[in-house]
């Protein structure tokens, strides 16, 4: 492996595994959202698109036959890796915005800032899945602020003909181009050497690709690939990002429990939040969750609209840690997890308990089917997430959705190629 870039970001191109064509036929029907964002019964519907649909690498039965399957991609040459190492220049492209980044092999080493607290269970699932697979199979999305040399020969590359370009089901535009130029490469690595990147998606993964990496040395492997994970890296200063909220059902939970622990809170009954009834639809209930001053939440099940606000500051004072700046106590996230879910509700941190949901209307219909509750919850400004991750303090697990995410499939990296 080459020397690390000390207080810097070290992307190093690698020999991508790309989908073959010729093979698979439309390389649209066998990419899919990342693994976290497909819905409950999406896995079934993708599966069901293509034969080679990526999720059956990514939402697997299981990790064995995740790697079992990657291999016989292999084989039969629906995967084929490139000839060269190269870093993958990606765009996308909707109805309202441009984004393009550089897809890479990061050193873990390189100066990086989560902002996320992590759940065990997802990132032991996940660095299981990526020792089967021996594989990266998907890039995580990290930011930073450039505006330099490697932005330039991004918007460069981009005239050029691309390796692919396709449309998904979503409707947004994907191309990605090879970039093997050793002075571009040159360049880019110049640039790269003194920013920092905030993760935006894939606190996860990254916790993963750690992992694998201390499990690698501690059995004696030494440097290896297992010291870099796949990436895409966005330079916010040409392409913000869209920062949304990531939602919450509560499966187990019946929004008249809710509701009533909520009324009875506390000796005299005061109650720990205000919930005020809503009528109309889920876009005016939004409106109003977004006019809300201080901690405020949507709470909706049995197809009502609650808005919670005034949270009880005896509530507050007792469930939120008070040896963390002011900023993250009164983060909207924290707030749910600590008063509310942890000190309210009592609700279990588990995936049995609680699903995480991108999509508000996608969350409405979940605890209506399971007869549950939603929590509706408002963006986290990116500015605040800076704040907290320059301070390294990390936020509530899935307090951020950054966006758009880079679809899964159009690249993947083997932990079997010499880079």
């Amino acid at each position: 492996m080459d020397d690390a870039v000390p207080n810097g970001l070290d992307l190093a191109p690698f020999r991508g595994l790309r989908y073959d064509p010729e093979r698979v036929g439309d390389v649209a029907s066998v990419t899919s959202p990342p693994y976290d964002v497909v819905e409950p019964g999406g896995v079934p519907a993708l599966e069901d698109a293509d034969p080679h649909n990526i999720v059956r690498l990514v939402l697997p039965r299981s990790a064995v036959h995740a790697g079992s399957t990657l291999r016989t991609w292999l084989a039969e040459g629906a995967l084929r890796p490139d000839p060269l190492p190269s870093l993958y220049v990606y765009e996308q492209r909707d109805h309202n915005s441009i984004q393009r980044g550089l897809i890479g092999a990061l050193s873990l080493d390189s100066a990086v800032l989560p902002h996320e607290d992590v759940m065990p269970g997802p990132v032991a699932d996940r660095a299981a899945l990526m020792s089967e697979l021996s594989a990266n199979p998907e890039p995580i999305l990290l930011v930073y602020t450039g505006g330099g040399r490697a932005s330039d020969i991004v918007e460069q590359t981009t005239h050029q003909p691309p390796l692919v370009g396709l449309r998904t089901p979503d409707g947004i535009r994907h191309r990605l181009w090879g970039l093997t130029d050793r002075h571009a490469l040159a360049g880019i690595r110049a640039d790269l050497a003194h920013r920092k990147a905030l993760i935006a998606d894939g606190h996860h993964r990254w916790a993963a690709y750690a992992r694998m990496r201390e499990r690698a040395h501690a059995d004696g492997r030494g440097d290896g690939p297992w010291d870099r994970g796949l990436v895409l890296l966005v330079d916010t200063v040409r392409h913000p990002l869209r920062v949304g909220a990531i939602h919450r059902v509560l499966p187990r939970l019946r929004p008249a429990d809710a509701l009533d622990a909520l009324a009875t809170y506390g000796d005299a009954g005061a109650g720990a939040f205000l919930a005020r009834p809503l009528d109309g639809t889920l876009p005016a209930a939004l409106w109003a969750l977004d006019q809300a001053v201080g901690p405020a939440f949507l709470l909706v099940g049995d197809r009502r609209f609650h808005l919670l606000t005034g949270p009880d500051p005896d509530l507050l004072d007792i469930a939120i840690r008070a040896d963390r700046p002011r900023t993250w106590r009164c983060l909207d996230a924290t707030v749910l997890h600590a008063a509310l879910l942890d000190h309210v509700w009592h609700v279990p941190d588990n995936w049995d308990n609680i699903t995480y949901v991108h999509d508000a209307a996608a969350a409405v219909r979940q605890a209506n089917q399971t007869g549950g509750t939603a929590i509706l919850l408002r963006p986290t400004d990116e500015r605040v997430v800076r704040e907290l991750a320059e301070q390294d303090v990390r936020m509530p697990r899935k307090s951020t959705s950054f966006g758009p995410k880079p679809a899964t499939g159009l690249v993947l990296r083997s932990l079997d190629l010499q880079e």
